[in-house]
């Protein structure tokens, strides 16, 4: 058992999605025995959701300290949420112009969505919740989202209060919320442990009722969030050193050993203390910058998770026959940059935060729907999708820092001056 626990996730995920397929495509319909399987994996996703959204969020909210929440603070948090946005937007682009999933009828149950389209002003109302705890158990995730956001915020000025009562009280509710996101954390390793199973079962039944035509679908998603990532890595990331008057040629080597470890762990968390290093050693990044803006963005900032999931969500809506407009869209892009603040930076937990996504624009993912039957296809490639979207999120911390310190005089420039030394 131990052997079985320390084997990688990575390769039992796609042991998994291997096994799946080929089982599917040898018994062929009579396959729908195993379903359960699959919708027991579905339902465990479910269960951790909501609480994931609110007290990961409220952690992350509540990270930033009131005392650097000024010029570096503004600085850096604005770069992240624009740059996050891009992302987003890029993913629509590439998911617009390939259709992923366009045509597959997936088979299950009735897609339940709203026929009408909310008007923009509804959008903008219903981040507001009138009852906080009603669309938590409802959930509703965006008013969820923008409550834990502020509850986050707020805990972060009254833990820096003068008044011992009110910051003791409020660092004892924080520790408390801190401590339920690790558990959340956990919980997410003991679901996905599940995962090799639930794919399994989900791919199986896929492709023995669908028959091997699927296949294309996923590896056209592959290709399109890969390609937005080179597209985000290059041209927005090189386009904003470019514009801060730093080399970008300069940076991508000085930027290469944390960009290769977050693609091989699939952590921005745990990439954490390469990717201060590098800062440090690499590109010449000055300890009182790099030391609140990498902790930071290993947080918020999740480009590539964001462009993962507007691709991702894009597939998914096609592939049951149910294409997104317009203005569903804009609440995928709402819900993603917003649910980036709280994407925790381990192994798989933008495959969580897509549900979310998914969530917000009436794609329940309830078992035995066709849309759990999309999704339990995404989670049998989501390795592959997390190692490049982990190892853009890492390089954007990097590249944003580095412009932040050029503005704030603290970026040793002799570091992107001389040539690089492999």
């Amino acid at each position: 058992m131990r052997s079985y626990l320390e084997f990688p996730l990575i390769y039992k995920i796609l042991i998994g999605l291997i096994i799946g397929l080929i089982v599917g495509i040898i018994v062929g319909p009579a396959i729908e025995p195993v379903k359960p399987l699959g919708d027991f994996f579905i339902r465990l996703l479910k269960m951790i959701v909501m609480p994931v959204v609110l007290f990961t969020l409220v952690v992350g909210a509540a990270s930033i300290s009131p005392a650097r929440i000024g010029r570096i603070g503004g600085k850096v948090i604005g770069l992240y949420l624009l740059t996050t946005f891009i992302a987003v937007l890029i993913g629509l682009g590439l998911a617009n112009l390939f259709q992923p999933g366009m045509g597959m009828a997936l088979v299950g149950e009735e897609v339940v969505r709203e026929v009408t389209p909310p008007s923009a002003i509804a959008v903008v109302l219903g981040l507001i919740p009138t009852n906080p705890f009603g669309a938590l158990a409802a959930g509703q995730v965006l008013p969820t989202i923008v409550f834990a956001i502020f509850l986050g915020i707020a805990l972060s000025f009254l833990k820096e209060a003068k008044i011992p009562r009110i910051s003791e009280a409020s660092n004892t509710v924080l520790g408390v919320f801190d401590g339920l996101a690790e558990a959340m954390y956990k919980l997410i390793r003991w679901v996905l442990e599940v995962a090799p199973y639930g794919v399994f079962a989900l791919i199986a039944v896929v492709v023995g009722t669908q028959g091997p035509k699927v296949l294309g679908p996923l590896a056209i998603v592959t290709i399109a969030v890969y390609l937005g990532l080179i597209i985000h890595y290059l041209l927005v990331y090189g386009g904003a050193l470019g514009i801060a008057g730093l080399n970008p040629v300069r940076f991508w080597p000085g930027a290469r050993e944390a960009s290769i470890t977050a693609f091989v762990t699939r952590s921005s968390s745990g990439t954490l203390p390469v990717t201060m290093r590098v800062a440090d050693e690499q590109l010449g990044i000055g300890r009182p910058v790099y030391s609140f803006t990498l902790p930071l963005g290993a947080t918020i900032n999740m480009d590539g998770t964001c462009l993962y999931q507007a691709v991702c969500a894009m597939f998914i809506a096609n592939a049951v026959g149910s294409p997104l407009p317009f203005s569903l869209q804009v609440m995928v892009m709402i819900t993603a940059v917003l649910a980036s603040i709280g994407t925790a930076g381990v192994p798989g937990a933008g495959a969580i935060m897509l549900l979310m996504v998914l969530e917000s624009v009436g794609l329940h993912v309830e078992a035995g729907t066709s849309v759990a039957v999309a999704y339990g296809m995404i989670l049998g490639i989501d390795a592959i999708l997390d190692m490049g979207r982990t190892s853009l999120n890492v390089t954007g911390d990097l590249a944003l820092t580095s412009i932040v310190a050029k503005t704030e005089g603290m970026l040793n420039l002799d570091f992107w001056r001389r040539p690089k030394v492999a």
